[in-house]
């Protein structure tokens, strides 16, 4: 058995995985805690061998010891941390938000303005671009362009996105991030460096997990859990992605708006290219001016309009069909995209670059799903989008067909004149509105990866106080202006952007087929057949799409190539600071044994108040709080660690956000506070509410305590046998599904003669007052924050790329990201900052 520095009464090593033997008394749950994981023997007669002497006049004695300790020892069931078991007394179940007839009509015009803007406006350049560096010179290459755009239409946007991949959305969620933590909750592939068991106690951590007679499910699984070098890589695949997502929305708008300012050109022949660019410099500045009112207001403004989009792009194509012939409909034959790379390949190759743009915008479809639900997404697909499109493509074809030299701004030419004004002005609106909805789901990816320590804190606002997936974020909205101008400005042409567009579309695309892939097999446990179907036929169409943009990189694209790279470095670099920031926390936390020779009062004076020092760790007392003990002339009578984690979930309920643990002895009156965040929660709230709901948990925490020390002590008085009694000295606890857990000391229990004599000579109703009144009086003498700034550096014996990595960019990011400060949302006025570095 494992000796400790309490005397023995410190908790034993666990014997198996479903018993335990514990002995009476212990000096504080963290400390328990902690001990657990250390080495030690397994059952107590191999514990009592182990201090065994090595002479036989020390035989009997220890003999004699061992059948005492026996006497003391009692069998209990599977050990627990008191976080679990607190996490699994909540209730709480997180419930979807049900929608009136009149709310679900307004959300389906937020649908139409806010998922599928860029999707819908592909039909203002793709033929464009697919004819650009070849002339169209039969109808025969007009009809196999044609089904390429329908069958990467219907492969692609329709197929895979909408039939299987928005089922992969968590919990609303969509975008990639969102993948990610769904393989990480159901396979603990995470690299946050703070997770704990209870985590998956949330009501909406639930979801469905392979069962055991799946072998090939439970291999994957225990794959992504052991190896590091799998969950960096599912990692930098994930960052990879997401730093194509956002260049995607660096290229979309100017894509989109200057594609619709084309038309310009078309109605007055004095337009200029020059004046393209600058009309589309001034919608462009309008526009991201305009993002800050939120997706709520600007989706509902905007939604009617795209509606008028969509059927202006049918009414186009059947007025295209009806006077130019129905010949384009035997395009819906695949072999026509046979006889188009048999006639010639290599024009056909270069225009599968320009062919993936009707796709555009699938990943925003998906990015955006925020709180539409998944069905009503696929139908509005399905019954108004696929088919507006699919007319628009044809009546373009048809009007190619009898206009063999027109090449370029196909749709504005193909457009009746008598309508032509008002579809321009009906073109740009839904331009402006496709780059929004790229934007929006920008936003979104930024708070997912930012929760999950994957970027630098921004400074976050919640449009909406009914949906909390509404969100605008200033500074990444006007990094994305600059560089949208720089774009527009430096390339000067759709058909340059457009093989750009292609790259960062394909990057995301192909990420988000890779990580379907694994929730296929982990998750939805899906015939391992259909996984490679799924696998080899869309990730094969990518890669040869792929090959199309990339054979044009030289043109320019090879600029967004450097941009993406340059984020997913920051976004890496910003990981691995934060990782190893916390890891080194870890590592220099004050023992328990220090704390218990400061005493009670900490070595200093313990004032009355309430102080909460806000740390990342989940476990143990901060090195950081020695700092405050000697930095401060007193301590408050009542501390709370607080810790904000992040869980990898898009939302934790109210009732469900605090966990407590005592740290320390009673009389020490120092508790461990987990505050869990969902990566949608908002996490800016009022301070006099949080500190409310705070003191409110902590108190029902002190009663629950109570009721089980009572039902301990009732325990006692009815067993008579030496066994039952030091047995009812171990927690026992009952969770709302029956389980029973025990925690082998109490969660209040104290160390010294002084609490055994307090615990024999006062009742249990009189502790819970005197608790009570404590909290109280320094509830009464305020709220004081406790801040320590950590900051890492690199050791001097340290690789050069480390010491460039840690002090530098690490550094840069760290001096100019969001202080925790502003991110918490605490008052100045009762504030105090320590600063903290650590060497790694």
């Amino acid at each position: 058995m494992e000796s400790g520095s309490s005397g023995g009464r410190r908790l034993r090593k666990t014997e198996s995985a479903e018993m335990r033997w514990v002995v009476p008394g212990g000096a504080c749950e963290e400390d328990e805690i902690e001990s657990s994981d250390d080495g030690g023997a397994d059952t107590p007669a191999a514990a009592s061998g182990s201090r065994g002497g090595g002479g036989s006049d020390d035989d009997d004695d220890g003999y004699e010891e061992d059948e005492m300790l026996r006497q003391r020892l009692v069998r209990t069931g599977p050990r627990a941390d008191s976080f679990d078991v607190e996490a699994l007394d909540v209730p709480g179940v997180y419930r979807h938000q049900e929608f009136t007839l009149g709310r679900s009509i307004v959300l389906t015009l937020q649908t139409l303005g806010v998922v599928f803007g860029d999707v819908g406006t592909s039909p203002l350049y793709t033929f464009d671009v697919m004819f650009n560096k070849y002339p169209i010179t039969s109808k025969e290459d007009v009809l196999g362009a044609l089904s390429l755009v329908i069958y990467t239409l219907i492969l692609i946007p329709f197929l895979k996105y909408t039939l299987i991949v928005l089922w992969g959305n968590d919990d609303g969620e969509g975008g990639t991030f969102a993948l990610y933590s769904l393989i990480c909750r159901n396979a603990k592939a995470s690299l946050l460096p703070n997770q704990l068991p209870s985590d998956t106690r949330i009501s909406s951590f639930n979801l469905k997990v392979p069962s055991v007679e799946l072998e090939r499910s439970l291999k994957i699984k225990e794959r992504l859990e052991t190896s590091s070098m799998l969950k960096k890589l599912l990692l930098m695949l994930v960052l990879f992605g997401t730093s194509m997502v956002i260049a995607d929305g660096v290229v979309t708008p100017a894509m989109s708006v200057m594609s619709a300012v084309n038309g310009f050109k078309v109605g007055i022949s004095s337009v200029n290219e020059g004046e393209v660019v600058m009309i589309t410099v001034a919608f462009l500045i309008v526009l991201f001016s305009l993002q800050r009112f939120g997706t709520s207001k600007v989706g509902l403004a905007v939604g009617p309009a795209l509606f008028i989009w969509f059927c202006c792009l049918a009414g186009i194509g059947i007025y295209n069909i009806r006077i130019y012939g129905s010949e384009v409909l035997r395009a819906f034959n695949p072999v026509y995209i046979y006889y188009y790379f048999e006639r010639n390949p290599t024009q056909a190759w270069m225009s599968l670059g320009g062919c993936l743009l009707c796709a555009s915008g699938s990943e925003a479809m998906f990015a955006d799903l925020c709180y539409f639900s998944v069905r009503s997404v696929q139908l509005t697909f399905v019954f108004l989008v696929l088919p507006c499109l699919l007319l628009g493509y044809l009546g373009q074809a048809a009007f190619l067909m009898e206009n063999l030299a027109e090449n370029q701004q196909i749709f504005f030419l193909s457009i009746p004149s008598q309508a032509f004004w008002p579809v321009v002005f009906i073109a740009t609106l839904a331009a402006l509105i496709a780059s929004r909805a790229m934007t929006t789901a920008i936003f979104s990816t930024i708070k997912q990866a930012t929760a999950l320590g994957c970027f630098p804190r921004l400074k976050i606002i919640h449009t909406s106080r009914k949906f909390m997936g509404q969100i605008y974020i200033p500074v990444m909205n006007w990094f994305l202006l600059v560089s949208c101008l720089a774009f527009v400005t430096v390339f000067g042409s759709i058909n340059e952007i457009g093989n750009a567009y292609g790259i960062a579309e394909l990057g995301v695309m192909m990420m988000t087929t890779v990580l379907v892939t694994i929730i296929m097999l982990l998750i939805w446990q899906v015939n391992i057949v259909v996984v490679l179907c799924f696998l080899t036929l869309f990730l094969g169409l990518e890669l040869f799409f792929f090959s199309s943009v990339l054979g044009s990189a030289a043109d320019g694209s090879w600029v967004l190539l450097v941009f993406a790279a340059v984020l997913y470095l920051v976004m890496y670099i910003w990981n691995y600071g934060t990782k190893l920031k916390y890891e080194t926390e870890v590592k220099q936390k004050l023992s328990m044994d220090l704390m218990v020779q400061l005493g009670c009062n900490l070595g200093t004076v313990r004032a009355p108040g309430i102080g909460l020092i806000y740390n990342e760790l989940v476990r143990g007392v901060p090195a950081i709080f020695g700092h405050f003990l000697t930095t401060l002339p007193a301590m408050h009578s009542m501390i709370i660690f607080v810790c904000i984690k992040w869980v990898p979930v898009p939302v934790v309920p109210q009732n469900e956000r605090f966990l407590f643990r005592r740290v320390c002895p009673k009389n020490y009156h120092m508790f461990r506070c987990i505050a869990r965040y969902g990566y949608k929660d908002v996490r800016k709230e009022n301070p006099q509410a949080f500190e409310q709901l705070l003191i409110e948990s902590l108190e029902k925490f002190i009663r629950r305590e109570a009721q089980e020390r009572s039902l301990e002590s009732d325990h006692n008085d009815e067993t008579d046998s030496e066994e039952e009694i030091a047995s009812s000295s171990s927690r026992v606890l009952v969770g709302p599904n029956g389980s029973i857990y025990s925690l082998g000391v109490p969660l209040a229990e104290s160390a010294g003669a002084d609490n055994s004599a307090l615990g024999s000579s006062m009742s249990l109703d009189g502790s819970l007052d005197e608790t009570m009144d404590v909290i109280h009086k320094a509830k009464e003498s305020g709220v004081v924050y406790l801040l320590g700034h950590g900051d890492i550096r690199a050791r001097k014996e340290s690789f050069f790329l480390k010491k460039l990595v840690i002090n530098y960019f690490y550094a840069f990011l760290r001096k100019n990201c969001r202080r925790g400060i502003a991110t918490l949302s605490i008052p100045h006025t009762r504030l105090m900052q320590v600063a903290m570095q650590y060497m790694v």
